[in-house]
């Protein structure tokens, strides 16, 4: 699975959610609570982790009971939002060992990106809060840039950074990530520290799995 690469690297994409911060235990909270202000089943903390990685839509998509209406769904959708704005920095943080990479990362000279199928303006807000100084371009869903798995938002940040495929990886924690780094044309690291088992990460064929943030180092130089 480890492959050498045969270009140095100067960028790298991260994605968000589970790659970079550990964000479930909010998402996790707010999904049930829109969900029980609808009156709907609560959902395990297991089944959220499970459900993430396409979007807060399709997150909320997958969690309420099937067949409701379309009214129903909006509804609950905007009660989820409410909740996890006035939510979402209680219990997220960084992973540990991430923000010391980063820094490395920056001081010998590496571009950097977040692209997430969050909100933008939720990314942005996030980078800032987290990585400000450190990650100069952090893209999220909006309209005009398709969502991952299509390469849209990891290639506007290459293009934002000057990057070429040959020198740039992509790091994420899914198989949504598996899949949009190979539609960009970019080598893949997933992490199994993220929102998926390191069992089923195995299965998807990655060039790198790592099981620490450290690791990326051992990677780029």
């Amino acid at each position: 699975m480890d492959k050498k690469n045969e270009h140095p690297i100067e960028t790298i994409i991260f994605d968000l959610d589970g790659t970079l911060l550990d964000t479930l235990d909010d998402l996790y909270e707010s999904v049930n609570a829109a969900l029980k202000k609808a009156g709907y089943p609560t959902r395990s903390r297991g089944e959220v982790r499970r459900f993430l990685g396409n979007g807060i839509r399709r997150l909320m998509e997958q969690s309420v009971p099937a067949g409701i209406s379309t009214e129903r769904m909006d509804m609950v959708f905007e009660d989820f939002k409410a909740y996890y704005i006035e939510h979402c920095e209680d219990r997220t943080r960084p992973f540990d060992g991430i923000l010391e990479v980063l820094r490395e990362l920056k001081e010998k000279g590496l571009s950097m990106a977040i692209v997430s199928n969050k909100a933008d303006l939720a990314v942005k807000e996030l980078s800032e809060k987290y990585f400000d100084g450190i990650i100069s371009v952090a893209i999220g869903e909006r309209e005009g840039v398709k969502r991952k798995p299509e390469p849209d938002s990891v290639l506007e940040a290459m293009r934002i950074l000057g990057a070429e495929k040959e020198t740039t990886i992509y790091i994420g924690d899914s198989e949504v990530d598996r899949a949009t780094a190979e539609n960009a044309g970019v080598p893949c690291v997933l992490v199994a520290w993220g929102f998926r088992d390191e069992k089923f990460l195995s299965s998807l064929g990655a060039d790198y799995l790592i099981h620490r943030p450290e690791e990326i180092l051992k990677i780029v130089f």
